[in-house]
């Protein structure tokens, strides 16, 4: 069952047969984890996209500074057969996406330069992340004994929101604050338990080692993060990713939230929706009580 659900996860970090997955929004995705020459490649790519489907494999290899070779190993590396491939995979990528090349819209005023950023994270965060996967990510919830939630830092208010949504669905979840007693409970799960790690770069320490010592334990382990390929993915059964982005770049932490956050509602709504009399049953309980608490 472990190796079935690997061999599941992995099929979902690349590109696929069908490519439907964008091959940009995937390319930026795994660049923290790309070796040196990739990542030249990939720089390039994302520079220029539109310059690269009108060049010849011997001008991109001019262009980034890489060998022809490393160009299609590359090319397979995101999950098509050569250049010619990645080349119509790119155009269409572009052509979808209905977006100039470069960092696209650059026009408007502050506050509509930060909508569009988190209108386009939102449009790429459902485009990387399948419905049958996500599907199944919720069953497995839904069906867990307890949900343990592992995160520090910027993304512990996903997880402390994710915790009390789930509870308001009646489930037995928990999303302790300090990293040490994370570690304990993540020491205390076993089959049947669920344990959620919320990391921006997938490379937070503390939420990986949490991961790491929940699967050992036999709990299934669900993996939310920006970046592809990263460590907490290594210890993940499944993966939910939102919006890819280099932690460098200053709309990544804003983003990053957002994106997360539309993840956790949308599994909040799966879960709802599939048990509606119980949910509704409990929001009407809570609703009754915490109105009592409003200032009249």
């Amino acid at each position: 069952m472990r190796r079935k659900n690997s061999a599941l996860k992995a099929s979902t970090d690349t590109l696929g047969g069908d490519g439907r997955r964008p091959l940009l929004t995937y390319i930026k995705g795994i660049l923290a984890s790309l070796n040196p020459t990739d990542r030249l490649i990939a720089d390039c790519v994302l520079a220029d996209p539109e310059r690269v489907i009108t060049s010849s494999i011997a001008q991109l290899k001019d262009d980034c500074g890489a060998s022809v070779g490393a160009i299609v190993a590359f090319c397979r590396r995101v999950g098509v057969a050569g250049f010619a491939e990645f080349k119509i995979a790119l155009a269409r990528d572009l052509a979808q996406s209905g977006l100039p090349a470069g960092q696209g819209q650059e026009s408007g005023t502050l506050l509509e330069k930060v909508f569009q950023v988190h209108a386009q994270s939102l449009t790429e965060t459902l485009q990387i992340n399948p419905p049958a996967q996500f599907e199944k990510i919720a069953q497995v919830i839904d069906k867990s004994r307890r949900v343990e939630l592992f995160s520090i830092g910027l993304s512990y208010p996903v997880a402390h929101t994710a915790y009390c949504k789930f509870l308001l669905l009646g489930l037995q979840a928990s999303a302790h604050f300090d990293s040490h007693i994370q570690l304990i409970a993540a020491t205390q799960l076993e089959k049947g338990d669920v344990a959620i790690g919320i990391s921006l770069s997938g490379t937070t320490r503390e939420t990986v080692e949490c991961l790491k010592v929940a699967k050992a334990k036999g709990a299934t382990t669900i993996g939310l993060t920006n970046a592809m390929k990263s460590p907490i993915t290594t210890y993940s059964d499944y993966c939910l990713y939102a919006t890819p982005s280099e932690i460098k770049y200053f709309q990544a932490p804003l983003a990053s939230r957002v994106t997360q956050l539309a993840l956790i509602d949308a599994l909040f709504v799966f879960l709802a929706l599939k048990h509606k009399s119980r949910t509704a049953a409990k929001l009407q309980s809570s609703g009754e009580e915490l109105i009592k608490r409003r200032i009249e």
